[in-house]
């Protein structure tokens, strides 16, 4: 398995993972052009890291992660988690666990204090999975949505 940051070609790929359960099935749209927009923008952006895996020659899974400089815990920079998928057919056989160990590496290169997710609160198995790597559910997430 190869992990490598992610090329326009591959968002398919992403965006059918993305679609691949219930939640995403019900806010994804494969093929819309605002994926190909959002992928430049992420691409140009020095703070966004899109990465997937890859084996065989197929894209098998992908995250995000997000560098944020802020002011608070004495300027701490944090990394962010985030569109966390493992294809299907690849899922419990340790490639999650992989992308997250990259991940949490490639944070601590950069400096990063901690390593923060956020998780839609009906995933239960990957609220487990998220424990066994060390996570703790340390606030309530909120959003509001435009």
């Amino acid at each position: 398995m190869k992990i490598r940051p992610a090329q326009l070609d591959d968002v398919p790929a992403i965006v059918a993972m993305l679609a691949d359960d219930p939640l995403g099935a019900a806010r994804e749209s494969p093929g819309d052009p605002r994926y190909a927009e959002a992928f430049a923008a992420i691409d140009e952006d020095p703070n966004q890291l899109l990465i997937v895996a890859e084996a065989d020659g197929e894209v098998v899974g992908t995250l995000q992660l997000t560098i944020t400089h802020g002011l608070s815990r004495l300027g701490a920079t944090r990394a962010t988690i985030e569109g966390v998928r493992v294809r299907a057919d690849q899922r419990g056989g340790g490639l999650g666990q992989e992308l997250f160990e990259w991940a949490i590496e490639e944070a601590r290169a950069v400096g990063a204090a901690l390593v923060q997710l956020t998780t839609d609160a009906t995933r239960a198995d990957a609220h487990r999975f998220y424990e066994k790597l060390g996570f703790v559910a340390s606030h309530v997430g909120m959003k509001l949505t435009l």
